[in-house]
Parts: C-alpha cells; sequence; structure tokens
C-alpha cells in the first residue's frame, strides 16, 4: 500500500518546504548551462512562429482540398455535424490519452528524491499542474480556430468564441483528468468520462449517414452551438478546478511514475523510429488490466486449429480491437459522404487499419522466437495461421463497405482486399530494427534510408494501393 502524502500540519520540524526545495534545484541547474532568457524567449518566438506559419498553410491547403473537383462537392451541413462528430471523437481519444499519461508525471529522480520525502504534495505539484492548465487552454484555444477556420469561418468574433470554447474544454478536461489521477483505483467515473463522447461521436455519425444516404438536407447551425458551449465549458473548468487542487495530495507515486514511463516510451519510439516500443506497454499494460481470465478448452483437432481458436479468443479478451474495426465501418460510410471523391482511397486505408487492429495474435509470434519454438511448427506456417483473422475481418470489412464506392473494374475489388491483407502481413511480421543501415548525406542533413526502408514496412504497399486506386478507381 502506498503510503499517505504528506501535508504541511504532519510535516517534521526542519523539512524544507516545496518552494524551497525549488528554488535549491534551479540553482542547481543553472551552473550546468549557460542559456539566458533572451534565448529561451528567442526559441519561443522562433516555435510560435513556425507554429503559425504551418499551421495556417495547412489550413488554407486543407480548405482548398476540400472546395476542390477532387474531392467532390459535399452538403455543408454534412461536412458540419460529422466535423462535431470528430471533435467529440477526438475529445474522448483525448480523455484516454491524459488518462494514460497521468496527466501529472514525473522523472525516477524526482519520484526519489521529492515525491518519497515528507514534502507537502499539493504545494510540490500545483505548479506543474497550472503549467498544464494554461498549455492544454492554450492547445485547444488554437485548436478551436482551426476547426472553425478549416469549416470556412471568417469572422472574427466567431473565431474568438471557437478560441474560448476549446480553452474551456481543454481546461475542464485537464483538471477533470487530474481529478481521476487522484481518485482510487476502481472508480468507473473516470471510463465513463471518457466514453460518453465516443458514443455521442457515434450515434452522431450514424443519423448523419443515415439521413445523408436517405438525401435528405442538413442544416448547418451558426454561432450559437459555440456560444452554448463556451457557457457549459466555464462553470465545468472552474469546478474541476477546484476538485483538481483538492485532490493533488491522493495523487500517488505509482501514478505519477506510470505516466512518465509511457511518455518515456512514445519518446523513444518517435526518436527511433520503431512504434513497436510503444505498442509493447500498451499490450503490457492492457493485458495486466484484464488481470483474471476464464479457461475453457479448445475444441479437439490438429495443431493448427488449435492455434487458430487461441487466435480468436485472444479477440473476445481485446475487445476494443473489434469495436474499432466496427467503428471504422462507420467512419468509411462518413467519409464518403463528406469527401466522395476520396471515398476509394479511404476505403483502403481504413481496410488497412482495421484489419491491423486484428493482427495482435500475428505481432506476438512474430517478434518472439521463443514463443514459435515452444508452439512448433515452421514459422511460415505459425505466421499463415495467424493472418487467418486479420484476412477475414479484412474481408468481411471490406464487403460491408463496398456500397461506399464506385465499383471500377471487376478485378480491382479483389487486388484491393487482398493487398490490404498484404500489407497488414508486412507490418505485423517485421523485424526488428536494425540501426546500422546506411545512411544518405543530402544537402538537408543524413538521411538513415535503410531505417526509413524498414518503418515503412507494410504503409509502403498500403501507399502503392491507394495510388492504383485513385488512377483506377
Amino acid at each position: 500500500m502506498t503510503a499517505a502524502p504528506a501535508t504541511i500540519a504532519d510535516t517534521p520540524a526542519g523539512v524544507p518546504t516545496a518552494r524551497q526545495v525549488r528554488t535549491h534545484l534551479r540553482k542547481a541547474r543553472s551552473r550546468h548551462h549557460d542559456h539566458s532568457l533572451g534565448d529561451v524567449l528567442g526559441d519561443a518566438y522562433v516555435m510560435v512562429l513556425f507554429v503559425g506559419m504551418y499551421g495556417w498553410f495547412a489550413i488554407s491547403a486543407s480548405r482548398d482540398l476540400l472546395d476542390s473537383p477532387t474531392v467532390g462537392q459535399a452538403e455543408p451541413g454534412v461536412r458540419w455535424w460529422l466535423a462535431v462528430a470528430a471533435l467529440l471523437a477526438g475529445a474522448g481519444l483525448a480523455w484516454r490519452g491524459l488518462r494514460a499519461l497521468g496527466p501529472l508525471l514525473v522523472t525516477p529522480a524526482t519520484q526519489s528524491w521529492a515525491t518519497s520525502a515528507p514534502i507537502d504534495r499539493r504545494a510540490w505539484l500545483a505548479p506543474r499542474f497550472v503549467l498544464l492548465m494554461l498549455g492544454a487552454a492554450a492547445g485547444t484555444a488554437a485548436l478551436g480556430v482551426a476547426v472553425a477556420a478549416l469549416g470556412g469561418v471568417t469572422d472574427l468574433s466567431a473565431l474568438g468564441w471557437a478560441a474560448a470554447a476549446g480553452a474551456g474544454w481543454g481546461a475542464a478536461a485537464l483538471a477533470l483528468s487530474v481529478v481521476a489521477q487522484g481518485s482510487r483505483s476502481g472508480r468507473r467515473w473516470p471510463t465513463v468520462v471518457g466514453a460518453v463522447p465516443m458514443v455521442a461521436a457515434a450515434v452522431i455519425t450514424a443519423l448523419v449517414v443515415l439521413v445523408g444516404r436517405l438525401g435528405d438536407g442538413l442544416s448547418r447551425p451558426g454561432t450559437t452551438p459555440t456560444v452554448a458551449l463556451f457557457a457549459a465549458a466555464v462553470p465545468l473548468a472552474g469546478v474541476g478546478m477546484i476538485l483538481a487542487v483538492r485532490a493533488l495530495p491522493r495523487v500517488d507515486r505509482a501514478t505519477l511514475t506510470t505516466g512518465a514511463q509511457f511518455a518515456n516510451a512514445a519518446a523513444t519510439a518517435t526518436i527511433l523510429l520503431d512504434p513497436s516500443l510503444l505498442a509493447g506497454l500498451v499490450e503490457s499494460r492492457r493485458w495486466r488490466r484484464i488481470g483474471r481470465v476464464r479457461s475453457r478448452r479448445f475444441r479437439p483437432g490438429p495443431g493448427w486449429w488449435a492455434l487458430l481458436q487461441a487466435d480468436v479468443r485472444r479477440l473476445r479478451r481485446h475487445p476494443s480491437a473489434v469495436l474499432i474495426w466496427a467503428a471504422l465501418i462507420g467512419v468509411q460510410y462518413a467519409a464518403a459522404l463528406a469527401v466522395p471523391g476520396l471515398a476509394g482511397a479511404a476505403q483502403v486505408v481504413f481496410a488497412y487499419l482495421a484489419a491491423n487492429r486484428l493482427t495482435g495474435g500475428l505481432r506476438s509470434v512474430s517478434r518472439s522466437p521463443g514463443l514459435r519454438r515452444a508452439l512448433g511448427g515452421s514459422d511460415n506456417l505459425l505466421r499463415g495461421i495467424h493472418v487467418v483473422v486479420p484476412a477475414v475481418g479484412a474481408g468481411v470489412w471490406w464487403l460491408l463497405t463496398v456500397p461506399t464506392v464506385d465499383p471500377g473494374p471487376a478485378w480491382l475489388a479483389p487486388t484491393l482486399a487482398l493487398g490490404v491483407v498484404a500489407a497488414a502481413f508486412r507490418a505485423g511480421t517485421r523485424p526488428p530494427i536494425d540501426y546500422g543501415g546506411a545512411t544518405v548525406n543530402t544537402p538537408f542533413g543524413m538521411i538513415p534510408v535503410d531505417l526509413m526502408r524498414q518503418g515503412s514496412r507494410g504503409p509502403a504497399l498500403l501507399a502503392v494501393l491507394v495510388l492504383v486506386q485513385l488512377f483506377l478507381g
């Protein structure tokens, strides 16, 4: 059990306060670098400038693409409501990300020397909480402006309301995630908070797809929903901040370091261009969270039949893979309404994502030589058995989404479906990254072409399939 955090009342005499410890650490760090305040402000200015320039360029290019004949014309109301559904789904995914990160986290050194000491936990974590609140509000405000501008909004007052609504909901989400981090394990309300926007996004998408395919028009509201969102976010953010400040002393060391482990894995996977480093951590957490399962006998038959049953049973114990597979069907129908000119390319990409969610057994067998030796049989036989479930899933998914695209030549659809299965197989059987490959010296610096080749195993074939569909579909 984790010991209760220290407070000001029960802090032993002579123990420094959190502010004194931070001041001492700040002075110690200042001796090891010679960066002035002007250098830091200059770097911040350059970063903000580049983000603003490239962000606005991306918004302008996306608006031009949506209005181009290549994408195809769609009703503005359909795109507006689908954008609302996308924002809700993004909010649900962001909540899951905040829960995975903490969002409050500390480094191992801080865990050993600060959070393990009798220092007031609230005073130590409060500055981090304030910085995270400001960052979340600024980021979601920029996201609100970007979404509004992408939807064609040019009125400055409307953009201001979008920024205010985004900042309010971002601050509320961050505060409530801190409250969830300080809650006892087993509480169900954090899961419910993350599920509500996802369910709402699914319902809105289903209604828009149904109404859109029936041929009825959907109206596009004005700025009233944005003002209502801001009005609802302000009290929620205020209550969330109060509850978060009260929950700071209950944030234990386990939750503080778990988020740091996830953040380090994500940073390492990004630097080394190896997503398996992060995927392995996520998968191990998921199986630990299951904890206990009910064992049942396999149906009698040869060895390959038992392995196939085990792969199917893996999906039963990982229901989110099947849920994502089913959700991508609705996403494909929504994409066919929003960007009808790119429905074929979207079908190829979403089919690959749906099949890739079913390759858990294939990845486990391919990345563990010890597991293959324990199971017996050749490597090709084991990989062939574990590609059956992704292949069947991709085939069923493709058949269910056939009404969203033009038929094209008779041979095109089966070829693309088989190509999607091959791309998922190549991605699932990718060997460990070898960092000793060739690099090329270019005017832009050294480019590790061999490392990029290894990382593109699977997605490269998918890009070829998308090009084939665009030119022949």
